[in-house]
């Protein structure tokens, strides 16, 4: 299965979150980083492997110096494309859906 890139890829380094549910069911999350990210896309660098067409949630969250406000983005989407580079996994995902919310606050 191929995709074709719908827009530019812009290269940016943010903090993301990806959360998953197993074929079990079972919900598992990891912490990366994004590469570059266009409005329908993102690239990845992870420390797992999940399987293409894994439904995947990303949390994005936005430096506070851009937004004036702790901002998140909230991504619904799936696995399109795994690669690897020494240490790390590269993962392109796929956006389905996406919303902005506010930053949750750590406890």
């Amino acid at each position: 299965m191929y995709y074709l890139r719908g827009g530019t890829r812009i290269p940016v380094k943010l903090p993301v979150q990806i959360e998953w549910k197993t074929r079990t069911g079972r919900s598992r999350q990891a912490q990366g980083a994004t590469a570059s990210m266009s409005g329908n896309g993102v690239l990845l660098s992870v420390p797992i492997r999940l399987r293409q067409q894994t439904h995947v949630t990303i949390t994005l969250t936005l430096p506070v110096e851009l937004t004036r406000a702790p901002l998140q983005i909230l991504c619904e989407g799936r696995v399109a494309a795994r690669g690897h580079t020494p240490g790390r996994v590269g993962m392109a995902a796929i956006i389905d859906d996406y919303q902005f919310r506010p930053a949750q606050r750590p406890v």
